[in-house]
Protein backbone atom coordinates (compact mmCIF):
# COMPACT_ATOMS: atom_id res chain seq x y z
CA UNK A 1 0.00 0.00 0.00
CA UNK A 2 0.88 3.57 -0.96
CA UNK A 3 2.28 5.73 1.86
CA UNK A 4 -0.37 8.20 2.70
CA UNK A 5 0.40 11.77 0.73
CA UNK A 6 1.33 14.66 3.28
CA UNK A 7 0.63 17.82 2.82
CA UNK A 8 4.13 19.23 2.70
CA UNK A 9 4.45 16.41 -0.42
CA UNK A 10 2.58 18.03 -2.29
CA UNK A 11 3.66 22.18 -1.60
CA UNK A 12 6.49 23.02 -4.12
CA UNK A 13 9.78 23.21 -2.30
CA UNK A 14 11.24 25.75 -3.71
CA UNK A 15 14.11 27.52 -2.35
CA UNK A 16 12.15 30.50 -0.77
CA UNK A 17 10.02 28.05 1.01
CA UNK A 18 12.48 26.29 2.64
CA UNK A 19 13.89 29.38 3.44
CA UNK A 20 10.39 30.83 5.13
CA UNK A 21 10.36 27.39 6.84
CA UNK A 22 13.45 27.75 8.51
CA UNK A 23 12.89 31.62 9.35
CA UNK A 24 9.82 30.73 11.24
CA UNK A 25 11.71 28.07 13.14
CA UNK A 26 13.94 30.50 14.36
CA UNK A 27 11.01 32.97 15.41
CA UNK A 28 9.31 30.01 17.38
CA UNK A 29 12.20 28.85 19.23
CA UNK A 30 12.90 32.82 20.37
CA UNK A 31 9.75 33.78 20.90
CA UNK A 32 8.90 33.06 24.67
CA UNK A 33 12.99 34.44 25.40
CA UNK A 34 12.56 37.55 23.56
CA UNK A 35 9.38 40.26 23.08
CA UNK A 36 7.99 38.28 20.18
CA UNK A 37 8.42 41.69 17.93
CA UNK A 38 10.07 44.42 16.98
CA UNK A 39 11.41 45.99 20.34
CA UNK A 40 11.06 49.45 19.10
CA UNK A 41 7.44 48.65 18.01
CA UNK A 42 6.53 46.81 21.03
CA UNK A 43 8.02 49.95 22.91
CA UNK A 44 5.73 51.77 20.70
CA UNK A 45 2.59 49.82 21.29
CA UNK A 46 3.06 50.42 25.15
CA UNK A 47 3.55 54.29 25.13
CA UNK A 48 0.66 54.62 22.55
CA UNK A 49 -1.30 52.80 25.01
CA UNK A 50 -0.18 54.66 27.97
CA UNK A 51 -1.30 57.87 26.39
CA UNK A 52 -4.28 56.63 24.89
CA UNK A 53 -5.46 55.39 28.29
CA UNK A 54 -4.67 58.67 29.71
CA UNK A 55 -6.52 60.87 27.34
CA UNK A 56 -9.82 58.47 27.43
CA UNK A 57 -9.76 58.52 31.20
CA UNK A 58 -9.16 62.32 31.70
CA UNK A 59 -12.73 63.15 33.70
CA UNK A 60 -12.07 59.77 35.63
CA UNK A 61 -8.42 60.19 36.89
CA UNK A 62 -9.06 63.95 37.97
CA UNK A 63 -12.18 62.58 39.71
CA UNK A 64 -10.31 60.75 41.46
CA UNK A 65 -7.68 63.00 42.39
CA UNK A 66 -10.27 65.71 43.52
CA UNK A 67 -11.55 63.89 46.33
CA UNK A 68 -8.51 64.87 48.59
CA UNK A 69 -5.56 65.90 46.12
CA UNK A 70 -5.13 68.78 43.52
CA UNK A 71 -8.29 67.35 41.39
CA UNK A 72 -5.70 68.53 38.54
CA UNK A 73 -3.85 64.81 37.76
CA UNK A 74 -6.00 63.67 35.03
CA UNK A 75 -5.89 66.57 33.13
CA UNK A 76 -2.34 66.90 33.76
CA UNK A 77 -1.44 63.72 32.19
CA UNK A 78 -3.82 63.65 29.55
CA UNK A 79 -2.07 66.98 28.25
CA UNK A 80 1.09 65.49 28.56
CA UNK A 81 0.62 61.78 26.87
CA UNK A 82 -2.14 63.88 24.12
CA UNK A 83 1.41 65.64 23.21
CA UNK A 84 3.26 62.94 22.66
CA UNK A 85 0.75 61.86 20.32
CA UNK A 86 0.24 64.89 18.49
CA UNK A 87 4.16 65.08 18.34
CA UNK A 88 4.63 61.29 17.78
CA UNK A 89 5.73 61.54 13.77
CA UNK A 90 8.52 64.18 14.74
CA UNK A 91 10.10 61.46 17.60
CA UNK A 92 12.88 60.10 17.15
CA UNK A 93 11.87 56.42 16.42
CA UNK A 94 15.52 54.86 15.83
CA UNK A 95 15.87 53.05 19.16
CA UNK A 96 13.41 52.85 22.21
CA UNK A 97 16.16 54.97 24.34
CA UNK A 98 15.15 57.51 21.68
CA UNK A 99 12.08 57.29 21.48
CA UNK A 100 11.65 57.59 25.47
CA UNK A 101 13.98 59.88 26.19
CA UNK A 102 12.11 62.24 23.62
CA UNK A 103 8.55 61.29 25.07
CA UNK A 104 10.41 62.75 28.55
CA UNK A 105 11.01 65.48 26.94
CA UNK A 106 7.70 66.50 25.75
CA UNK A 107 6.37 65.51 29.15
CA UNK A 108 8.65 68.03 30.96
CA UNK A 109 7.20 70.84 28.72
CA UNK A 110 3.55 69.78 28.96
CA UNK A 111 2.56 68.39 32.08
CA UNK A 112 3.34 70.61 35.12
CA UNK A 113 4.09 70.69 38.83
CA UNK A 114 5.09 67.65 40.62
CA UNK A 115 2.93 65.20 38.14
CA UNK A 116 5.41 66.51 35.25
CA UNK A 117 9.00 65.80 37.25
CA UNK A 118 7.72 62.24 38.32
CA UNK A 119 6.42 60.80 34.68
CA UNK A 120 9.44 62.70 32.80
CA UNK A 121 12.14 60.93 35.49
CA UNK A 122 10.13 57.54 34.61
CA UNK A 123 10.56 57.75 30.70
CA UNK A 124 13.77 59.17 30.59
CA UNK A 125 15.51 56.69 33.34
CA UNK A 126 13.52 53.32 31.42
CA UNK A 127 15.04 54.60 28.07
CA UNK A 128 18.64 55.36 29.55
CA UNK A 129 18.70 51.64 30.71
CA UNK A 130 18.22 49.72 27.46
CA UNK A 131 20.81 52.38 26.08
CA UNK A 132 22.69 50.66 22.94
CA UNK A 133 20.04 47.81 22.89
CA UNK A 134 18.41 46.88 19.65
CA UNK A 135 16.80 43.80 20.89
CA UNK A 136 15.14 43.65 24.49
CA UNK A 137 14.88 40.42 26.23
CA UNK A 138 11.84 40.18 29.29
CA UNK A 139 15.22 40.39 31.76
CA UNK A 140 15.33 44.23 30.20
CA UNK A 141 11.90 45.27 30.45
CA UNK A 142 12.21 44.61 34.07
CA UNK A 143 14.62 46.43 34.12
CA UNK A 144 13.01 49.35 32.98
CA UNK A 145 10.56 48.95 35.35
CA UNK A 146 13.26 48.87 38.06
CA UNK A 147 15.13 52.52 37.05
CA UNK A 148 10.99 53.65 36.33
CA UNK A 149 10.57 53.22 39.74
CA UNK A 150 14.08 54.75 40.89
CA UNK A 151 13.38 57.56 38.86
CA UNK A 152 9.96 58.35 40.63
CA UNK A 153 10.95 57.80 43.74
CA UNK A 154 14.09 59.94 43.29
CA UNK A 155 12.33 63.02 42.05
CA UNK A 156 9.10 62.79 44.26
CA UNK A 157 10.47 61.17 47.77
CA UNK A 158 8.41 58.28 47.54
CA UNK A 159 8.37 55.28 48.93
CA UNK A 160 6.50 52.17 48.97
CA UNK A 161 3.71 52.47 51.42
CA UNK A 162 2.88 56.38 50.58
CA UNK A 163 -0.16 55.90 49.23
CA UNK A 164 1.26 57.13 45.31
CA UNK A 165 1.54 54.71 41.84
CA UNK A 166 4.40 53.02 43.27
CA UNK A 167 2.39 51.03 45.41
CA UNK A 168 1.07 49.84 42.06
CA UNK A 169 3.74 50.05 39.93
CA UNK A 170 6.78 48.10 41.82
CA UNK A 171 4.28 44.81 42.86
CA UNK A 172 3.55 45.28 39.14
CA UNK A 173 7.03 45.11 38.36
CA UNK A 174 8.15 42.21 40.67
CA UNK A 175 4.91 39.76 39.89
CA UNK A 176 6.28 40.59 36.14
CA UNK A 177 9.75 39.29 36.80
CA UNK A 178 8.59 36.31 38.71
CA UNK A 179 6.03 35.12 35.90
CA UNK A 180 9.26 35.25 33.73
CA UNK A 181 11.51 33.60 36.23
CA UNK A 182 8.90 30.65 36.79
CA UNK A 183 8.70 29.93 33.28
CA UNK A 184 6.20 32.13 31.60
CA UNK A 185 6.16 34.68 28.56
CA UNK A 186 6.05 37.69 27.79
CA UNK A 187 1.75 38.11 27.71
CA UNK A 188 1.73 35.78 30.80
CA UNK A 189 3.57 38.17 32.60
CA UNK A 190 1.66 41.61 31.28
CA UNK A 191 -1.65 39.54 32.23
CA UNK A 192 0.02 38.87 35.92
CA UNK A 193 1.72 42.20 36.58
CA UNK A 194 -2.01 43.79 35.51
CA UNK A 195 -3.77 41.78 37.89
CA UNK A 196 -1.56 42.79 40.90
CA UNK A 197 -1.24 46.56 40.04
CA UNK A 198 -5.24 47.01 40.10
CA UNK A 199 -4.98 44.35 43.49
CA UNK A 200 -2.46 47.10 44.70
CA UNK A 201 -4.49 50.05 43.93
CA UNK A 202 -7.24 48.39 46.00
CA UNK A 203 -5.27 47.39 48.90
CA UNK A 204 -3.86 51.19 49.09
CA UNK A 205 -7.36 52.03 48.98
CA UNK A 206 -7.22 51.77 53.19
CA UNK A 207 -4.55 53.55 53.61
CA UNK A 208 -3.24 57.14 54.62
CA UNK A 209 -1.37 59.02 52.18
CA UNK A 210 2.05 60.14 52.90
CA UNK A 211 3.10 62.23 50.06
CA UNK A 212 1.16 65.03 48.12
CA UNK A 213 -2.05 66.96 48.49
CA UNK A 214 -3.53 64.05 49.71
CA UNK A 215 -1.03 63.95 52.37
CA UNK A 216 -2.12 67.41 53.78
CA UNK A 217 -5.64 65.65 54.89
CA UNK A 218 -4.51 62.97 57.29
CA UNK A 219 -7.09 60.70 57.76
CA UNK A 220 -9.40 61.87 55.42
CA UNK A 221 -7.32 60.31 53.13
CA UNK A 222 -8.37 56.84 53.97
CA UNK A 223 -10.76 54.53 52.10
CA UNK A 224 -9.98 57.04 49.11
CA UNK A 225 -8.32 56.05 45.71
CA UNK A 226 -4.46 57.28 44.72
CA UNK A 227 -5.54 58.40 41.05
CA UNK A 228 -1.97 57.61 40.45
CA UNK A 229 -2.22 53.93 41.24
CA UNK A 230 -5.47 53.54 39.62
CA UNK A 231 -3.93 54.72 36.54
CA UNK A 232 -0.48 52.72 36.68
CA UNK A 233 -3.30 49.90 37.19
CA UNK A 234 -5.60 51.01 34.17
CA UNK A 235 -2.46 51.41 32.00
CA UNK A 236 -1.05 48.19 32.77
CA UNK A 237 -4.86 46.36 31.90
CA UNK A 238 -5.22 47.99 28.93
CA UNK A 239 -1.41 47.36 27.77
CA UNK A 240 -1.88 43.80 28.54
CA UNK A 241 -5.37 43.92 25.84
CA UNK A 242 -3.50 45.30 23.21
CA UNK A 243 0.09 43.42 23.46
CA UNK A 244 -2.60 40.47 23.30
CA UNK A 245 -4.59 41.95 19.97
CA UNK A 246 -1.40 43.23 18.39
Amino acid sequence: MAAPTLLLDIIPKTAAFVKNLEFLGIICAFKEKHMPRNSVENIELVVRTIAQTSIDNEKYFTELDGVVGDGDFGISISSGFGAILAEWDNLDHSSGESLLVGCAKIISKNIGGTSGSLWRAAFRNAGKSISGKDTLTSEDVVTMFRSAAAGIMDRGGANLGDKTLLDALVPAADAFEETIKNGGNTQQAIDTAAKVAREQAEVSKAWVAKRGRASYTGERSKDTYDAGAVAVATMFENVATAWAEF
